[in-house]
């Protein structure tokens, strides 16, 4: 195994030209990684917002600087970061003294996803991705026509396995109801906010309806998948199509009635509705329908003509079975010595703790197997702690 350099640092103890000829002043706490003939230089805060990492790419050939679009939910400043580049558009961001669900971050600057924003937004584009440890049963997307019972088996799922399946919370910009808890029911947020996360790539889906925001954001499904659950998105087909358009690989079902004279007795037998409200529903119905067997966008169709049936059929498609285990595992942080060196050795990145009174501890990172990406978590980090010598 050969031994490389952890990062290409430039301090920028001379400062640098901004493309204009105007010399701007160095921050000791930035990072400039070379790709090529661009430098991505890490640091400062995301458009004077405090709160997110600053990125900045300067091209050696037209010596001029860029803000890129930053897409993805990004890592809070510190005091001090490495940067290493990795294959396949990736630079690994090891934070210093940082808690240990912020320390290990990938910012994509040349993956597919990055190359079909470019395309899409005519402009730079880079994106964050935090880095966890392990891997994750794909999320869940269920959609069908109103009555066809897709509620009712997701509420079957969570019934039986409580500590294997969740919800996310949605986003919206109406105003609470009676009762109603924000990050319980909804996130409620401001319309400006939520349209500059939706601008920014942070949502999966979204929609209108009178007037107010609607949509789940891709923090709000990882966030369920963190705490070691699968995550049910519950949604309609135009939603499941964006989700589909999206990076999140899961699983997409579509539940379907036995017939549309089937629907329109279970529509009926509700009792909750008018005439005028029960055809309308029968038309969307025949419309999701029609989508949902043509579109594809889902690789499952269950019929719900017997509601055992059908439950028994969706847990053999999810892959549970009386030998399955029903508890997820709950993503652990990533605890780095407050100071440390950095060095990569083939998939792997050595960090040795360094400072008086150390107890020589290393941790090793196997990037190896990592899988997902920007605008959600990558995962699949194997973690190991030796004693150096």
């Amino acid at each position: 195994m050969g031994e490389a350099p952890a990062f290409f640092v430039d301090h920028l103890e001379n400062g640098y030209t901004n493309g204009f000829g105007v010399k701007s002043e160095p921050k000791n706490r930035d990072t400039s990684v070379q790709i090529g003939d661009r430098s991505f230089v890490i640091g400062g805060n995301h458009e004077g917002n405090p709160l997110f990492l600053g990125v900045q790419i300067h091209d050696k050939i037209t010596n001029k600087w860029s803000s890129p679009t930053v897409l993805g939910t990004g890592p809070k400043p510190c005091k001090g970061y490495s940067a290493i580049v990795l294959p396949k558009g990736r630079i690994l961001v090891i934070k210093k003294g940082s808690a240990s669900d912020d320390s290990i971050w990938f910012l994509e600057v040349d993956t597919p996803f990055i190359r079909e924003q470019k395309k899409l937004l005519g402009r730079e584009v880079v994106a964050w991705s935090k880095g966890v440890r392990g891997n994750a049963e794909k999320p869940i997307v269920i959609s069908g026509p109103s009555g066809v019972g897709k509620g009712t088996l997701i509420s079957m799922l969570m019934k039986e396995f409580p500590s294997m399946f969740g919800f996310s919370v949605s986003h919206t910009t109406r105003a609470p109801r009676c009762m109603e808890k924000n990050g319980v029911h909804y996130h409620f947020t401001d319309k400006t906010v939520m349209e500059k996360e939706i601008k920014d790539g942070k949502f999966l889906e979204f929609a209108s309806v009178h007037g107010n925001l609607y949509g789940t954001s891709i923090e709000s499904v990882e966030v369920v998948t963190d705490s070691g659950k699968r995550c049910i998105l519950d949604i309609d087909v135009q939603g499941a199509r964006s989700v589909k358009a999206s990076s999140l690989d899961a699983i997409f079902i579509f539940v379907c009635p036995p017939s549309m004279k089937e629907l329109e007795d279970r529509l009926r037998a509700r009792g909750t509705e008018t005439e005028e409200q029960i055809q309308k529903r029968l038309r969307n119905a025949e419309a999701e329908i029609k989508a949902g067997k043509s579109s594809g966008i889902f690789e499952h169709i269950l019929y719900n003509d017997n509601l055992e049936e059908c439950y028994k059929n969706l847990k053999n498609l999810l892959g549970i079975n009386d030998l399955a285990p029903v508890n997820g595992v709950e993503v652990e942080g990533i605890d780095l010595p407050k100071e440390h060196t950095v060095t990569k050795m083939d998939d792997k990145i050595l960090i040795q703790e360094t400072g008086e009174g150390t107890k020589n501890k290393m941790i090793v990172l196997d990037l190896s197997s990592i899988n997902g990406g920007a605008p959600g978590r990558t995962r699949g980090i194997v973690l190991d702690a030796v004693k150096s010598s």
